[in-house]
């Protein structure tokens, strides 16, 4: 664990279901955070559908392996982005990952233990959806050194009450709440920027008053937004004048003032 004692924030990014855009929020997090020149590290633990790969335009990359263990794949030439996944393992980026508990949570340890990240501002963790192993294996791995965790939701209701149990797990395990996001907030219209409500929306600051919990933020659908990261372009340096970007920028100055006062 040596490798994470200069670490100075740990935040998990998590959700209660799968499809609102949590690898996302993680991978801006990350660019974003990186951009006000912190040091960053985004490691992706959804170990059966590893999308930051692909998100950073990443995936011809191969990682490889030093006497203090595993490097990372810089995304920047700055160097001051660093990401791990088992995306950079796979033999073909579309061969599924069948793997048992067991194998999951020593792949998890080994991601967080045996990878030489060097001094971090930042380390988002990318993790699955729901309250499985891999959440466990994360947890248990870094116990006492989670800075916090933001909450991914939609503005449904099923969503919301999804990550109501995400949140129960948190607290069960001691693990600070940074907030919530409300992501697909609404549809931003690419031609005349009118904010339609296809979803509803609030669901995520109502449940975040309901806890007495942070609400970071609400961030609309933008189709730019997915097409840059199907395309693994940095949305936050080519749309700056877009809601989604201002949105996600305040996100990432509540968390880095949160973390910053912290530490």
């Amino acid at each position: 664990m040596e490798s994470l004692n200069r670490i100075k924030n740990v935040i998990l990014v998590l959700s209660g279901k799968g499809g609102v855009g949590k690898s996302t929020l993680s991978t801006q997090l990350a660019l974003g955070l990186a951009a006000e020149n912190h040091k960053v590290g985004l490691l992706d633990v959804d170990l059966c559908g590893p999308s930051i790969p692909r998100m950073l335009n990443l995936e011809q990359c191969n990682i490889h392996q030093c006497d203090d263990g595993w490097l990372p794949v810089y995304s920047n030439s700055h160097r001051n982005l660093s990401v791990m996944s088992i995306g950079f393992l796979l033999d073909n980026k579309n061969d599924p990952v069948i793997w048992r508990g067991p194998k999951k949570n020593a792949m998890i340890k080994q991601f967080l233990s045996d990878v030489v990240w060097g001094e971090l501002d930042f380390l988002i963790i990318d993790t699955p959806p729901g309250t499985s192993d891999e959440h466990l294996a994360v947890v248990t791995t870094l116990k006492g050194m989670v800075t916090g965790a933001v909450l991914v939701t939609t503005p449904q209701a099923v969503a919301v009450a999804d990550v109501q149990r995400e949140l129960t797990f948190c607290r069960k395990t001691g693990i600070p709440v940074l907030g919530i996001v409300e992501n697909m907030s609404g549809y931003v219209c690419p031609h005349c920027s009118e904010c339609l409500l296809l979803f509803s929306q609030g669901g995520g600051e109502d449940l975040a008053k309901q806890e007495n919990i942070s609400f970071l933020g609400n961030v609309p659908i933008d189709p730019n937004l997915a097409e840059c990261c199907d395309g693994g372009k940095n949305f936050l340096q080519i749309f700056a004048n877009s809601q989604a970007y201002d949105s996600i920028k305040n996100i990432i100055s509540k968390i880095s003032t949160h973390s910053l006062i912290k530490h």
